[in-house]
């Protein structure tokens, strides 16, 4: 039972990371997975957006259980087809003091097969890599004897895999001495020069002004990264570069 329900907080662990009132409001979930049987998104391969000290920080989390066991969550067979009654976030462990968050829902418990959503934000000025540690309640309805109702099973468990990482940055209007921007603002695609011009730049990331994330990029020898901003509305976007030194956050304009 406790490597099944291991299984089972390894795709929704940290996606739940949030518990306070935010400053934009509570999250909505995104259509865009509703379709989906499970998952956390963003997925911890592409873990949340860099922050930077003393600038507010928020982005937003997805994630959805399947209303009952399955087979990719339990590979000996044992308790496939039994109901996934909850799964609750009791405390999460590791993020910055001055870092709150928030779910869709007041208590942070989920039904299995509900998608959820989660807000993280705050604004701190201590510099460093933050390592979540995600603690968690899972309640399997198992079915111990034939005939019998089935059996509430809480297994305490927790989930790392996630982190944030906080650097020193500035926030650039439009281009800083280092990497221009062009077009800014821009219509449909712009374009990032200079980002060699970064010690050891190791990712260049797009988000919206709600900290979701919609690329990411490994630079790689070409000291230009291009970015299509086509069906998006118009408003802010940001672009985090992160390098040796911090995060370099440049400011876009969608017209």
């Amino acid at each position: 039972m406790k490597k099944l329900l291991l299984l089972f907080v390894g795709f929704v662990g940290f996606t739940t990371v949030a518990l306070a009132q935010p400053q934009g409001g509570i999250c909505i979930p995104d259509p865009l997975y509703a379709d989906s049987v499970y998952g956390a998104w963003p997925d911890t391969v592409t873990n949340f957006p860099p922050a930077a000290a003393n600038v507010y920080y928020e982005t937003v989390l997805n994630f959805k259980a399947p209303a009952a066991v399955t087979a990719d969550l339990d590979p000996t067979g044992q308790f496939v087809g039994s109901p996934i009654q909850s799964y609750t976030v009791t405390s999460v462990d590791g993020a910055p003091a001055e870092y709150l968050y928030t779910c869709n829902i007041s208590n942070c418990s989920y039904t299995g097969g509900i998608q959820g959503c989660a807000t993280v934000y705050g604004t701190t000025a201590t510099v460093g890599t933050y390592s979540i540690l995600i603690n968690l309640n899972v309640v399997v309805l198992v079915t111990l004897f034939p005939g019998l109702p089935p059996t509430p099973v809480t297994q305490q468990t927790s989930f790392t895999g996630y982190k944030i990482i906080v650097g020193t940055a500035s926030v650039t209007d439009f281009s800083s001495p280092k990497l221009v921007v062009a077009p800014n603002p821009v219509n449909d695609n712009f374009s990032i020069n200079g980002i060699n011009m970064l010690s050891n730049a190791s990712e260049v990331i797009l988000t919206n002004a709600e900290g979701k994330v919609l690329a990411k990029r490994v630079p790689g020898s070409s000291n230009v990264e291009n970015f299509e901003l086509n069906d998006m509305k118009s408003g802010l976007y940001f672009v985090n570069i992160v390098h040796a030194n911090g995060v370099e956050t440049l400011k876009i304009v969608k017209q």
